[in-house]
Formats: structure tokens, C-alpha cells, sequence
């Protein structure tokens, strides 16, 4: 029997395939409208890496776990691959070991499952870490690991299958008036709900009220490393000592401010390039290095090869592989709220809703978020 309530979400990236799902499961008839043949936007381009240990304990750390397990069980019933590995911070200095140390005592009592490790434990669960100056890691038992351009590609058919959600490709929204989405001036759709989760786009719908909201764009680039030989695996996703000034989560620590001001005085350039760096592999055995982040709302299309040099130099500090072939390079850019609040959500006119500003823990947050707010209507 069809829902006798109909909703449009307008996005098929990670926030708007969340979106559709929450609304399905509660009922409703789902459309889904998605301006190009396939979502190709910051939701394939990152590192597939659903990241708890990044967000503050509490309401933001307990969504990110609801997440995880959304998508855990997706990998399943979706058929696309995943990996419950972990993650693994590495600290060669005495002042990242100390924050390491710290927030290992407060992320315990938050009742998160981390462990800390001496330097033949790290080595022992990685063996992509570099041992020499090594002096120890802290280790999460909460991260996933998929390949998000296997995964976003694979949830539409599961969605439409198994939720019945209709996906419209191709079909650019121009504009939204009294519960009815336009497809140029002559295509119209209603409905009773509608949710526009745009990403990046943010200008082509409302932008008079998204030039008075609290945005901006990141632009990040990344790498991707050739299949490792032989099956060779890293164990966790890996990270350095720069992750730690990138998280909210570790904001907890007391001798963060020491770390950062050692970190501004010798890495200054790193810095200036929003540039910590992290390494997943995916099932066949490929490794995503990454990030940069460059803030505004207008980028230039090209990658500057100086940051991939430092993200790779610095990658080296700490990790070893097999084979460091680049295979891929690329760029990918996201909305950024600067006011410091973790998403976007508001009504523009009645029964239109914007689901925005997740920022790089999109897919991290955006099954816990979507039922949170559907929920909440």
C-alpha cells in the first residue's frame, strides 16, 4: 500500500541518501532529485573513514556510533565492503605522547573503547608504522572504514529496492514554491515535505538566506596510493601527530595548547595549508592519504602539487608501504559552517527543510542526523 505522506529530497550525496532512508522508514514516499547522472561531489571524495573518535562525547559522539552502525549494517544488505578497523594516532614527540596520554584517561571515562600503546604494541597492530622514534599510539576500537565511491554508488539501488525510494538523476531543481519542486518551468513535483541537502551547492536554492547564514566552502585535497602487493595490510587507519590540532574531540586534552604552539613554530606551513594527515585502504588493498584545507567560497579547479609533496613528506614521518605509487589525485570541497555549530538545519518557507554545514564528518554524522531530525518533524 503506497504512503498516503510524500517527501523530496533534493541531493543523492551522503546527507541526502540518510535523509531518504530516515524518511522511508517512517513512512513516507521518497523522491530523490540528484542534478547530475550520480553523485560525484565531496561524498565519494574523501576517506571513507566513519569517525567517532573525532567527535566530542556526548550527543555529537553517541550519533556518530548510530552511524557507524547504520552503516555497518548497510555494508551488508548493500553489498558493499567495509571494515570495523579502527584507528591508530602515532606520537614520535613527548608532547604528543602527552596528549595522547591525556585524552586516553578522558576518552575511558566517556566509555569509549580506546586502548594506549607502547611502541611494540603499535608495531604489532600496524605494520605500516614507522618504529624508529616511535614512543607509542592510542588506539579506538569505534572506526569503520568503507570506499565511499563504492558505497554512495551502491545505496541508491539498495534504497530504491528495499525502501522503494525513487531516484531522479539528471534533474536540476530550479526552484521551490508552496510544497512543489521545479525542474525548469515546465517539470513540477510535490510534495508533502521537502529537504534540500545540497552540500556544496548551497547558492542555487535560497541563496538570499544562505548569504545571512554562518558559511563558507573547504576545498581538501587528497591521494590515493596503489594496491599494496601480496595482501599486505595496514590494520587501523592511520594518523600523525597534526590530526590531533584537527578534532574537536581532542580539544579535551590539557596540553593541547603546548602541542599546537611547538606545531605553529616548526610547521608553520602546515598550518597555513590546514594540512594533518591520515591514511586509510580500502577492500582492494588501495591507500587514501590525505588532507589539505583551504577556506572561501570560491576555489580555483587545480590541485597545487606543493601540498601533495608535504602531505606525502609528512606521511612518511610515520608510515611505511609497500608501494607508493600515486594513482590518483583530486580535490573536493564541502560547506563549512564558521560559527562552530556541527550542521545546518532550518525551514526556509513551510514544510521545506535544509539539511547543510556537516562539514568533513559527513559521513560520520549523516545517518545519526537524519533520524535525529526526521524524528524531530
Amino acid at each position: 500500500m503506497q504512503s498516503s505522506r510524500s517527501a523530496i529530497v533534493i541531493g543523492a550525496g551522503i546527507v541526502g541518501l540518510a535523509t531518504a532512508r530516515a524518511l522511508a522508514l517512517r513512512g513516507f514516499s521518497v523522491k530523490v532529485f540528484e542534478r547530475s547522472d550520480r553523485a560525484v561531489g565531496a561524498s565519494i571524495r574523501n576517506f571513507g573513514m566513519i569517525w567517532p573518535i573525532g567527535q566530542p562525547g556526548g550527543k555529537m559522539y553517541d550519533r556518530a556510533i548510530r552511524s557507524r552502525e547504520i552503516w555497518s549494517a548497510l555494508s551488508q544488505k548493500a553489498d558493499f565492503w567495509s571494515e570495523p578497523a579502527g584507528s591508530l594516532h602515532v606520537a614520535y614527540h613527548p608532547d604528543e605522547w602527552l596528549v595522547l596520554q591525556e585524552l586516553a584517561e578522558i576518552f575511558r571515562k566517556e566509555g569509549r573503547p580506546v586502548q594506549l600503546l607502547d611502541k611494540a604494541s603499535v608495531t604489532a597492530a600496524s605494520p605500516a608504522v614507522v618504529p624508529n622514534g616511535l614512543l607509542g599510539g592510542l588506539y579506538s576500537r569505534d572506526e569503520l572504514i568503507v570506499d565511499p565511491r563504492e558505497a554512495i554508488a551502491a545505496l541508491p539501488g539498495w534504497l530504491s529496492c528495499q525502501l522503494k525510494v525513487e531516484f531522479c538523476w539528471g534533474k536540476c531543481v530550479s526552484y521551490i514554491s508552496d510544497q512543489t519542486v521545479y525542474i525548469g518551468n515546465e517539470e513540477e513535483h510535490q510534495a508533502d515535505l521537502i529537504f534540500i541537502c545540497n552540500g556544496a551547492d548551497f547558492e542555487t536554492l535560497y541563496p538570499e538566506i544562505y548569504s545571512k547564514k554562518p558559511v563558507t566552502k573547504c576545498k581538501l585535497q587528497m591521494m590515493r596510493l596503489a594496491s599494496q602487493p601480496t595482501d599486505w595490510r595496514i590494520g587501523p587507519a592511520l594518523c600523525g601527530g597534526l590530526s590531533l590540532t584537527h578534532y574537536n574531540s581532542f580539544k579535551a586534552a590539557a596540553s593541547l595548547p603546548l602541542l599546537k604552539q611547538r606545531y605553529a613554530e616548526e610547521m608553520a606551513a602546515y598550518l597555513e595549508w590546514g594540512i594533518h594527515v591520515m591514511m586509510s585502504q580500502n577492500g582492494r588493498g588501495e591507500l587514501t592519504v590525505g588532507d589539505s584545507h583551504e577556506y572561501g567560497l570560491t576555489h580555483d579547479p587545480f590541485d597545487k602539487e606543493f601540498i601533495n609533496r608535504m602531505i606525502l613528506d609528512y606521511l612518511r614521518t610515520f608510515v611505511q608501504v609497500k608501494d607508493w605509487s600515486v594513482i590518483q589525485t583530486w580535490n573536493g570541497i564541502y560547506t563549512k559552517l564558521t560559527d562552530g555549530e556541527p550542521d545546518l538545519f532550518f525551514s526556509p518557507e513551510p514544510y521545506v527543510y535544509v539539511i547543510n554545514g556537516v562539514g568533513g564528518a559527513g559521513m560520520t554524522l549523516s545517518f545519526g542526523l537524519a533520524e535525529e531530525l526526521v524524528e524531530g518533524l
